[in-house]
């Protein structure tokens, strides 16, 4: 693997969670961040403890990934600050619980707002700067991406269409470059709420389930690859996940 030092990587979703843990995870490896999320707060706290822990630029960036301005500006401010992006991670994602039947239409065009829309306009805004770079373009899907989920349809169809989406990008900006890679978690200790509602890190204890970091390893191997090698899937699932099926 290349070594990413002074590389710059953009990341959605990253005031917690699997966010926050690909944060903290490129920061030790000396990379320069520019992190989106709605909730300033956090965002400015994480921020700062990057600096102040490892020395790297970090930009803090207000963004909804619903809303197609809100991306574009994030991505061209942190383009703007670090004279261009070597990595996207394309993390933002929500899931709310509900079957077809009971599922209201608000939660519904929530999921799909945010999973689906989110993701689109996220690499579409990135790919430019990508493409300039020879940059990758990492998605977090999920095993519910992969595998029928009976109880959440619409959740695992959004994440569905991530994988999709990202492999039939990857193919069509391959040519130019670009790597697009896909990293799917089972279930992760972070506020990510199970179908009953209780958040995974109050639902286990540590090592029950993936914690974060194991998430931001794999992410920042997908950005690590050297040359024209690209890591296209990456499954991260604890060791018993398949246990009784």
């Amino acid at each position: 693997m290349r070594d990413i030092d002074g590389d710059a990587v953009a990341i959605t979703g990253a005031s917690s969670g699997i966010g926050a843990a690909t944060a903290r995870t490129l920061a030790a490896a000396g990379v320069d961040l520019a992190l989106g999320a709605r909730r300033e707060d956090r965002l400015a706290d994480l921020a700062a403890e990057l600096r102040d822990e490892h020395g790297v630029a970090v930009e803090a960036i207000a963004v909804d990934v619903t809303e197609r301005e809100r991306v574009e500006a994030f991505i061209e401010a942190a383009a703007e600050a670090f004279d261009g992006l070597d990595g996207v991670v394309v993390n933002a994602g929500v899931g709310l619980d509900g079957d077809l039947d009971s599922m209201s239409m608000d939660d519904y065009r929530t999921m799909m707002s945010v999973n689906v829309d989110g993701a689109f306009h996220t690499a579409r805004a990135a790919l430019p700067h990508l493409r300039e770079s020879d940059g990758t373009l990492v998605f977090v899907a999920s095993f519910a991406g992969e595998y029928p989920r009976p109880g959440n349809p619409v959740y695992a169809a959004s994440k569905w269409w991530v994988r999709g989406f990202a492999h039939s990008l990857e193919g069509s900006v391959g040519p130019d470059g670009v790597a697009v890679s896909v990293v799917n978690p089972t279930e992760v200790r972070t506020e990510f709420a199970s179908e009953q509602g209780e958040p995974f890190e109050e639902q286990f204890d540590s090592g029950d389930v993936t914690d974060p970091d194991a998430i931001a390893d794999g992410i920042r191997f997908c950005l690590s690859q050297e040359g024209t090698d690209t890591v296209s899937e990456l499954d991260l699932y604890r060791r018993d996940k398949f246990a009784g099926w």
